[in-house]
């Protein structure tokens, strides 16, 4: 019996992993999930319900096979550890990397009853570095247990339930994500065998994460800010805002995009030529104003202390661009946005609190270019 273990239920998890681990034939899908609530509705449908909003309307989908176990209660804690023993691909999809450290537990406890079993681990947490991260924490005594970084360019969210289906009947919310299908994942030995589907394998994957860092989450979080400042509740309002979109092209192409391509052009890979990145613009533009999926513009611009670090989407674009020799005009105005809005008058005693020290001459050049 194949089994699939997924970590974590909200939207990236059913509407990537459980969706494709289900197209893929696995017989048991196994979710680890602390909202009681939530696991029971799920349980009692033994099945969920996704909202995907495609160009011009949203369907709906159920996946069958699904059973959820919450692994602080200790029964159900067994189960997931019986479930990992016999897991043949996993997905994490945690709200950050800090919650690696209880997952591990039960993951490292699983895996020592069948050591030498191989394993797939796609970690989902947008961190570049978030399979390293969960390897060790479960420590590094299984030979044939891959952990993988992902690329998610897919825009998600939760939604009431009197708005679309809900996850399962009793559900307080659904979940609607994008029709977008193109997951890219890091390589390991063997991958070509597995059975989740929607997953592309790259050699690199590291030129890919920055991609999508620095050009679709930047200019995500550009779009978001501008249309804030313009009185928007929803990335689809800023459809009657052609003025904005347009500045966010310009800094998407000429800034982010022109850096990128000079710095991953020997790649030879088409995102990273200007024909290639140009049609990557042109593609996102169009689906982050999807108005079917209507993504809510302060969960964009949410957390600025970290979008705001020193390798995030908004200070690390910036300082990508000025490696490249590309001066990042567009992206300091809305960082200069973003600082303002979370710090006022105090916004570059914040930034130096958040960026790393001595402050030296690279700092002097980004707070200059975002005119504090």
């Amino acid at each position: 019996m194949s089994t699939f273990v997924g970590i974590g239920l909200g939207p990236i998890q059913t509407g990537i992993f459980l969706s494709g681990a289900w197209e893929g034939g696995f017989d048991r899908i196994v979710i680890a999930e602390v909202n009681d609530a939530l696991k029971d509705v799920v349980n009692a449908a033994h099945s969920v319900t996704i909202n995907i909003a495609g160009a011009d309307k949203v369907t709906t989908r159920t996946f069958d096979r699904v059973e959820v176990y919450n692994p602080m209660i200790p029964a159900e804690r067994e189960k997931l550890v019986e479930a990992a023993a016999e897991g043949e691909e996993f997905a994490t999809a945690l709200p950050s990397i800090k919650f690696f450290g209880p997952t591990a537990a039960w993951l490292k406890e699983g895996f020592a009853r069948q050591p030498e079993r191989r394993r797939f681990i796609y970690t989902a947490e947008n961190n570049n570095h978030a399979a390293e991260a969960l390897e060790e924490a479960v420590g590094k005594k299984f030979p044939q247990t891959y952990y993988l970084n992902t690329v998610i360019g897919k825009m998600s969210g939760v939604v009431p339930a009197d708005k679309l289906p809900p996850l399962a009947p009793g559900a307080p919310s659904g979940h609607l994500v994008e029709a977008f299908r193109t997951i890219y994942i890091s390589k390991c030995p063997g991958i070509e065998e597995r059975k989740t589907q929607s997953l592309f394998v790259k050699d690199d994957l590291y030129p890919f994460e920055e991609a999508k860092l620095y050009g679709h989450n930047a200019t995500h979080f550009l779009l978001a800010t501008l249309g804030k400042a313009a009185g928007c509740a929803t990335m689809d309002q800023l459809s009657a805002h052609p003025e904005l979109i347009a500045k966010a092209r310009k800094a998407f192409l000429e800034e982010s995009g022109a850096a990128l391509v000079k710095k991953y052009s020997a790649l030879n890979d088409e995102l990273f030529t200007a024909a290639g990145f140009k049609a990557y613009v042109e593609d996102l533009l169009v689906r982050m104003v999807n108005p079917f999926l209507k993504d809510a513009i302060d969960r964009i611009i949410r957390d600025p202390e970290r979008k705001l670090g020193w390798d995030d989407r908004v200070i690390g674009t910036m300082r990508l661009a000025l490696s490249q020799g590309v001066t990042p005009v567009t992206f300091a105005e809305g960082a200069r946005i973003a600082a303002r809005s979370f710090a006022g008058a105090d916004a570059k005693a914040k930034l130096a609190e958040l960026w790393p020290s001595p402050w030296g001459a690279e700092h002097d050049r980004l707070v200059q270019l975002m005119g504090f």
